[in-house]
This record gives structure tokens, sequence and C-alpha cells, in this order.
């Protein structure tokens, strides 16, 4: 069977770098392997792909391939590898292309060493926590209860003792097998059913996590909440999420906030706002009123003649920018109330305020053209 030029299948150069070989491959494999792609003929393309970064990585196999072509690696070759019909990947280990990108885990799909037996990093853990609106503002320190992992301090995070090799998989972690396809014969590696991928096993089985190396606690955490946190924000707490694995680090511990309205505060990144309410005579003479704000109550002077929606700011009334530092500013939004209900006094006097002539207003003077 023809087979195409290796440096063709990855698309590089004969004088690539190791580095472009493997970027090339990469690109590849997310592309056509089998467990993520629905391209037609993907799993053909795939294995050409890895037949073909197998040989070029390899610096030995590379120069044999430079001088011989496609025929160093034929029937009695003597390279180990078992030509076009059987390509045997079984001695090539892919698991740092395949762990980049598929996370450490993925179908031996032509072959791959197991990761099970790695340190690794714990899981994450994610909570929602509700939090008041001045709690936000200003920070604070929350004492939360938490349900997660911990390595079993009887048995060392191991699941037993009396740690021997495993018969099943001679501790390697990994059994491999035969699978025949239409596309020819792949070598397949799985995790090993009888030691989970540790390459060993107990004499005894720990009775405390029964074989698990991790136990389920429930414990407080204190957890200091910075100020000027949002609603949809999230505070990374490191090493407070599930155990590792095989001695690896624990995960982290995500909250995520969820901040309660303000009966009278309505937030917009670090800028608040609060509507006061006037009256006619208020907005019309001008007046000093008591403002409350975040930081105590201020006195604010209203002008002569405000109107609703009229806006007035408040420097550095805010809230702290929980990344800068920076402060936020308060701006005060007039409403002037129209009462609803008025004496025959109240009534008299509005009525002489009606006599007013707007004549000199520039916005009635427009209005009056189409009039």
């Amino acid at each position: 069977m023809n087979k195409r030029d290796y440096y063709e299948v990855l698309g590089v150069s004969k004088d690539a770098s190791e580095s472009e070989i493997k970027s090339a491959f990469r690109k590849l494999a997310k592309k056509y392997h089998p467990d993520v792609s629905k391209e037609e003929n993907a799993a053909e393309k795939f294995k050409e792909a890895q037949e073909a970064y197998a040989v070029l990585s390899d610096k030995t196999k590379r120069q044999q391939y430079d001088q011989f072509g496609h025929a160093a690696f034929s029937n009695g070759g003597g390279s180990g590898f078992g030509g076009a019909a059987g390509f045997d990947f079984s001695d090539f280990d892919f698991s740092d292309i395949f762990g980049d990108i598929f996370g450490g885990g993925f179908s031996s799909f032509g072959g791959g060493r197991s990761n099970s037996n790695r340190r690794s990093k714990g899981n994450d853990t994610l909570m929602r926590m509700t939090i008041t609106f001045e709690e936000a503002a200003f920070g604070c320190t929350k004492t939360i209860n938490v349900d997660t992992t911990e390595n079993c301090s009887h048995c060392n995070g191991h699941g037993g003792t009396g740690e021997k090799t495993c018969p099943n998989c001679h501790g390697s972690g990994t059994v491999t097998s035969e699978q025949r396809t239409i596309f020819g014969s792949f070598m397949t590696r799985t995790t090993c059913p009888k030691c989970n991928g540790k390459g060993v096993t107990y004499e005894k089985t720990c009775k405390y996590c029964h074989g698990n190396g991790k136990v389920r606690v429930n414990k407080d955490i204190k957890v200091k909440i910075p100020a000027g946190v949002d609603d949809g924000n999230q505070l990374r707490v490191a090493g407070k999420g599930e155990a590792g694995i095989n001695g690896g680090p624990n995960g982290d511990l995500y909250l995520e906030f969820k901040v309660k309205e303000h009966p009278i505060f309505v937030r917009s990144g670090s800028d608040i706002y609060l509507t006061l309410p006037l009256t006619i005579t208020e907005a019309a003479l001008g007046c000093k009123k008591d403002v409350p704000t975040l930081h105590g109550t201020v006195k604010m002077t209203i002008p002569a003649g405000s109107n609703s929606n009229d806006k007035h700011r408040l420097k550095g009334k805010g809230i702290e920018d929980v990344h800068t530092g920076r402060m936020g500013d308060m701006y005060v939004i007039l409403d002037v109330v129209i009462p609803k209900k008025l004496s025959k006094e109240q009534k008299k006097i509005l009525t002489s305020l009606g006599a007013t002539k707007l004549d000199d207003d520039s916005k009635f003077k427009e209005i009056k053209k189409y009039l």
C-alpha cells in the first residue's frame, strides 16, 4: 500500500525542529482523535499522523526514515514496527501529548501509557455564598462549612497496608490488548482494573477509607472576603479543595458571591446610586438635605430650580474597586414628587404658580414653534 511521506502527513518541512514536529502532531491529534472528531476517515487520519509522529519524534528512527524512507520500517526492517498493516505503538509514549490535549485521561486508540499513578492535583470545589450589600462593599470574615475529601490519616492516603506489585499489570498500571478494526490492528492500553492504575495492590485494605485512600470530611473554614466583591465574582481559596491524587496537592475552593439587594442603594461597578425624593417647594426654592451614604450621613445643597433626574456626584462615597483599590463615587438622583392629595389652600398656591410664564425657557420655545 502506498503511504504518504511522514513530513507531508504532519505538514512540516524536512528540517523541522522537534518542537515544530510536536506542535504539528498536537494540532492533528486535536482535529482527528476518534474520541472528539466527527470528520470522515478521522480514525484513519489520526492513525496516519500518530505513525508519522512516532517516527519523526525519535532521533534514530527519523535518521533511518530520512535515509531509507518507509522501507526502513517494513517487515524485517529490524525497527520494531510491524509494517503498514500492523503498525505497533505499544512501546511509544504518547501520554505527554494526550495528557496536555485531553487533560490526562484519553482513549488509547493506537496506544499511550496511562497516567493513573502520576501525582496530580485534587479536584477544585465551587461553593455559592450569599452576602449583604455592606459585606460586599467593606469586606468581611466568614466561617463556612464545607464537605470535601482528605487523605486518609490511617493509611496515609494509600488505601491499604502491605504494598506489593500488582500481579495483573506487573506494576505498569495498564494492561494491553489488541484491537482489530477495518483500519488495521491497534494496540490498546487501558487502566488495570485490579489496581486502578496504581501499579500496586495491598495485602490489607484500609477499613477506614475502604481502599480509596480518601475520606469525606465536614469542616469549618475561615475566609476573608475582600472589600469590593460584586455579584457573580469568585474568590479562590488555595488548597481548600479535594485531596490530591498519589500525593499531589489539594485542589482549590472557589467561592461565588450572590450579593443581596440594598433597600435604597443601587450598585454599578464601584459607583452607587441613590434616588432622593424632593417636594415641589424644595426643588423650586432649593434646600439642604441630609443624605445617607455607605460612609455616613452628609449634608448636600440642592440648588433652586432643580428638576427630577438631576444628578449630583459625591466623590469617593462609592465602593472600593476589588482589583485597583480605587474608591468609586456616589450619585444622587433627584426625584421631584408631585402630591396626589392637596388641601384647598395648597391648590390656591399652586394655581398662583400656574400663572408663571415659561416663554424664556429654551425647551418651551422649541415646542412653541410647532403649536
